[in-house]
């Protein structure tokens, strides 16, 4: 099995309100994706060192990281692209990291969406 992994990356919290929030909002996409999976870069599990490691021991050689921040600070500038760097020479998978999703434009369009709904407007 070498179908490609896609790994939604999201910060991680130690907080379970967040984490459940989070996964809510990955829900539709981990339905909708085969195999899709959630990890988190740090304060929660399952980490992207978990996802990686277990996805190599079934098979899988290729990942696709989309990371769901808002914009590309210093954890994805920096810090993720050496988690992956570390990943990929440890294990001998090819890791693609994605743009952070704020950078999408149909994000901007679901804001205002939700924006109008808060204030009773058709989109």
């Amino acid at each position: 099995m070498n179908s490609r992994r896609i790994i939604l990356l999201a910060h991680g919290s130690s907080d379970k309100r967040w984490r459940d929030t989070f996964e809510s909002l990955a829900e539709p996409t981990l339905e909708a994706v085969s195999n899709s999976r959630i990890a988190y870069m740090e304060l929660a599990e399952p980490s992207l060192d978990t996802v990686i490691r277990e996805g190599v021991a079934e098979g899988a050689r290729e990942f696709t990281v989309v990371p769901l921040f808002l914009a590309a600070g210093r954890h994805l500038r920096k810090d993720v692209p050496a988690m992956i760097e570390a990943l990929e020479r440890s294990t001998g998978a090819s890791i693609e990291l994605s743009p952070p999703i704020g950078e999408n434009p149909l994000l901007g369009q679901a804001i205002k969406d939700v924006v109008a709904l808060q204030l009773g407007q058709s989109t």
